[in-house]
């Protein structure tokens, strides 16, 4: 699995990138926390550490933190409901928050992502979420017959 990227990581990895020249979303969209710059940024990473094949289905998954464990049983109902899978929702150590992490099997570029972080961050806004706090990314799972024709 690739690491996490939160808020977090991203300030403290070496993807030092200026958000100076991103312009402000149209008034309807929450602007997600993670820039389209870093997104690519990320993506190069992973082509050029990875052998993950980004431009076929890839296994995301997405986090939301929240002190109120029933504001995020409520973004897993919904997001459920939108063909993601649950994970779990457990609480974080040593924090008030707990921690939703829900995950689903898709292509994505750069530009679909921040697309898909600006749909979660809304989400996250209209149900009172205090964090979506990122995604993290890493080979899609085998189905069984794909398992089955690479051990023949």
């Amino acid at each position: 699995m690739f690491t996490p990227i939160t808020r977090k990581s991203l300030s403290a990895a070496a993807l030092a990138i200026s958000l100076a020249g991103l312009t402000a979303p149209a008034a309807a969209q929450v602007a997600p926390k993670i820039s389209l710059d870093q997104l690519q940024t990320m993506f190069s990473n992973m082509r050029a550490q990875t052998h993950w094949n980004l431009d076929g289905p890839m296994l995301w998954g997405f986090f939301f933190l929240d002190a109120d464990r029933a504001r995020l049983q409520a973004a897993q109902t919904e997001l459920t409901g939108q063909g993601y899978r649950f994970v779990d929702l457990q609480k974080v150590a040593g924090r008030e928050d707990y921690r939703l992490h829900v995950e689903k099997v898709e292509v994505h570029t750069p530009q679909t992502l921040y697309a898909r972080d600006i749909e979660l961050e809304g989400l996250a806004r209209k149900l009172h979420i205090r964090s979506y706090d990122g995604m993290d990314v890493g080979p899609a799972p085998m189905t069984e017959a794909a398992a089955s024709a690479v051990a023949h």
